[in-house]
């Protein structure tokens, strides 16, 4: 299978924020609790930010990383793999993200009968219908590959079928840093293939939303009239126990020959959870007010509140990249 579904380690990672190395001043990012973009006036428009293949072992983990860094996706989904775990298309739902069929055995489906093309249609929107209450609007075909046999089945279902403007050849090995210019290369209304499973992936995510933001695009959702991104609609869901808003000012502290400190200050809430990622090869070596957690490649550290009030701080060793800066979203609980 060409877009193969692969196994993870532990996930997550690193971003690059741009900053200048010893300049003192403010970077304001918003999140609110839920799904929410950083500072961004959305003025250039919406791009629609898509997995393919799950639900995987490691959707949980592609959920908690757009979660974290405010990106609302649609996840073509194998009907197959909803089936066998219909929890975590649930849990997609629950996250605030929109869900499209993918066939239900990811065939080459424009070298089946129509009955096989409908079987593999149908089953899949039976199965998403089961685990979520609703039936997709949205259907890509396995590879891209369509006929008018396949258009005149999706239409008897109901289904918009969407391609892809960018692929991000993540299937085919990319690195995370060629998937982050794969996204670089979206406009306003354009949509970007991605599948779950992958970790380059993961990894690209954070910089994704970073290059967006600095373009004043937004995530989007896909259109069923015209297949191209534009404004979500409806509310989406917020975290449990959450509420308000959360806001994470970032302060460029002092810089010094080998390292520079930061300091971070969270105003919206006193229950909160900062991520701040850390662009390779630096680390964080010193925390301050918060209790600190790390992924595996010790980019990405999770903050929360120990009791020190609500600005925390961190020394981070340049180890060679004396330019990057961190970045950083926020969430209440």
């Amino acid at each position: 299978m060409l877009h193969a579904r692969r196994l993870m380690r532990t996930v997550l990672v690193a971003a690059a924020a741009v900053g200048t190395v010893a300049a003192i001043g403010t970077v304001a990012i918003v999140a609110t609790a839920g799904i929410s973009n950083a500072a961004n006036t959305c003025s250039a428009g919406y791009v629609g930010i898509t997995y393919d293949d799950g639900p995987t072992g490691s959707t949980n983990t592609l959920l908690n990383t757009l979660r974290a860094n405010g990106i609302r996706a649609t996840l073509f989904n194998i009907g197959q793999n909803v089936q066998q775990n219909p929890a975590a298309v649930q849990a997609e739902v629950a996250a605030g993200m929109w869900i499209g069929n993918h066939s239900w055995t990811h065939p080459h489906l424009t070298q089946l009968s129509q009955a096989q093309m409908q079987s593999e249609l149908s089953q899949t929107q039976n199965a998403i219908r089961s685990a979520t209450g609703t039936a997709p609007r949205l259907f890509r075909p396995p590879f891209g590959e369509t006929n008018a046999t396949l258009k005149s089945v999706e239409a008897s279902l109901g289904l918009t079928e969407i391609i892809w403007d960018v692929d991000s050849q993540d299937w085919n090995g990319a690195s995370t840093a060629q998937i982050v210019a794969a996204a670089g290369r979206l406009t306003n209304g354009q949509v970007i293939l991605m599948h779950d499973g992958i970790q380059n992936t993961l990894n690209a995510i954070p910089q994704i939303m970073a290059g967006l933001n600095s373009r004043n695009l937004c995530p989007g959702m896909i259109s069923t009239s015209t297949g191209r991104a534009v404004a979500p609609s409806g509310t989406p869901p917020t975290t449990p126990g959450g509420g308000g808003s959360c806001t994470a000012s970032i302060v460029a502290g002092t810089v010094f020959g080998d390292r520079y400190n930061t300091t971070i200050n969270v105003s919206g809430t006193n229950t909160w959870t900062v991520t701040v990622t850390i662009t390779a090869p630096q680390k964080i070596s010193t925390t301050w007010n918060t209790t600190a957690t790390w992924d595996s490649t010790g980019q990405i550290m999770t903050a929360k509140p120990n009791g020190s009030g609500n600005s925390f701080g961190f020394t981070t060793m340049f180890n060679g990249n004396s330019t990057a800066r961190p970045s950083a979203t926020c969430r209440v609980g």
